[in-house]
């Protein structure tokens, strides 16, 4: 058989005006074999114009673009004192345990883990995830775990694979800023469903149900809670599956906080408590066991009634397959890690964020204008005024809680983070991490800043006549 011999032919076809033969349109043909056929011509840009995707247009993250905007400029006479960053590790005061550190160096010196791993991860670290996880509620097996960068991209491939341009996700207020950064990037709704902060940051159930329509692809629940510190009961939990369950909308589980829950509260994991509703859960190392630079995270596959399917289960692969997520070095230490970190480790991290939180708490619960509101897990404690953020008329000098927290850099050189980033105006962010002398001259610093700028309100004073 002949070798196909393709040719590119221009002809310019013509027409005669005013009695002289002119060009008219240039048309291009292919030849192939000797038969002719219409090619399309290729347009040739005039000039440069590169521009950003949508998605790039498109994302924003919400902290970002508030603190990049604010003026920071610390008082020179007071060294910084930073309660504004979600990273255990800052000061050096809260280093992971031995056992974490030795687990990773007899990884690197096994010289087994340098090369690629599976996009979801070796199997042996997905299954010590598994076992470490696994309950009688909740069997997990080597398949229902894949290993990722870090819980963030844990979300990230969660968020993906539940949902399409023009969906909705219902998302907690105040509330982990990634979730609508990724979604909005993917052309998602996001809708806020609010926290009630007299209740201990209970969800609104009836405001997140309302919220419920067709197009709801997936319900966030965070806990315990980034921002708030808050854990949620066993008997919350089981409301929220039935909203859930009612509406057949699957969860989202950011569990990264799990297990770091003060003496007293208890946090089951959401998926223990499903019978019907099934569940991505997302979690890592990086909190619990104080690496976040180590980036390693996971989502626990709960498929209750086998609801998602293969179909879900394979487009996570499908996802994975995108970037080679997690690091296998860690992923090479992960069963060491999971199985031989001591309770006491554990512990001891709840202690000092316990310890660090009533320290923070009881010295602002006497600060005139603010109200702390005590968390039971996490890092992390939310500052307000009678529940209800922070009564501007009793501070006339601030136009907002980015003002007042700018201007508690620029006097005191204590920088907390504007609870306008979660969306959640008029109260303030205090990481918990910090060491213990340092957090007590932050509260000191704090209050000298309240009494200086606090004026009682007309009420308030009649109060005190009578």
């Amino acid at each position: 058989m002949p070798a196909c011999v393709v040719t590119l032919i221009v002809r310019h076809p013509y027409q005669f005006q005013d009695g002289k033969q002119v060009a008219h349109d240039t048309k291009l043909y292919v030849s192939v074999n000797g038969s002719l056929y219409p090619a399309k011509a290729k347009s040739r840009r005039q000039r440069w114009e590169v521009k950003p995707s949508e998605m790039a247009n498109n994302t924003l993250n919400p902290i970002r673009a508030i603190v990049d905007g604010m003026k920071l400029t610390p008082n020179q006479d007071k060294p910084m004192i930073s309660l504004s960053i979600g990273d255990p590790t800052v000061f050096g005061n809260l280093p992971t345990d031995d056992a974490v550190l030795q687990a990773m160096k007899d990884a690197i010196d096994s010289q087994k883990f340098n090369g690629y791993a599976p996009s979801v991860g070796y199997l042996k670290s997905r299954q010590a995830v598994a076992n470490f996880y696994s309950c009688p509620e909740a069997p997990l097996e080597a398949e229902d775990v894949i290993l990722t960068s870090g819980c963030s991209q844990a979300i990230d491939l969660a968020i993906s694979v539940l949902c399409n341009p023009g969906d909705n996700i219902l998302v907690p207020c105040p509330g982990f800023s990634l979730y609508k950064t990724l979604a909005v990037s993917m052309g998602i709704q996001v809708k806020l469903y609010n926290l009630l902060p007299e209740k201990s940051w209970e969800i609104n159930l009836q405001h997140m149900e309302s919220l419920i329509d067709e197009r709801t692809s997936c319900l966030i629940v965070t806990n315990p809670s980034n921002p708030c510190g808050s854990v949620f009961s066993k008997e919350h939990l089981l409301k929220i599956l039935k909203v859930a369950s009612r509406h057949c909308v699957p969860i989202l589980a950011d569990e990264i906080y799990n297990n770091m829950v003060f003496p007293g509260s208890h946090c089951p994991s959401i998926a223990s408590l499903s019978s019907d509703v099934p569940i991505l859960s997302c979690g890592g190392l990086a909190k619990r066991w104080l690496v976040p630079g180590w980036r390693m995270g996971w989502i626990l596959i709960h498929d209750r009634n086998e609801i998602f399917g293969s179909e879900i289960r394979q487009g996570l692969v499908k996802l994975s397959q995108r970037i080679l997520g997690a690091c296998t070095i860690v992923q090479g230490a992960l069963e060491s890690i999971l199985n031989n970190t001591p309770q006491s480790f554990y512990n001891n991290t709840i202690c000092f964020l316990k310890c660090n939180s009533e320290i923070c708490f009881n010295e602002l619960s006497t600060v005139p204008g603010l109200c702390p509101i005590m968390p039971s897990g996490a890092m992390y404690l939310m500052v307000s005024t009678k529940t209800v953020g922070i009564d501007m008329d009793h501070f006339p000098d601030f136009k907002n809680d980015v003002d007042f927290t700018e201007r508690l850099v620029t006097e005191q050189s204590v920088f907390c983070l504007p609870a306008s980033a979660f969306e959640y105006p008029n109260f303030f962010r205090i990481v918990v991490t910090v060491p213990e002398e340092m957090m007590v001259e932050a509260c000191g610093r704090i209050r000298e800043f309240c009494q200086r700028h606090y004026r009682p309100s007309s009420r308030d004073s009649n109060d005190l006549d009578q």
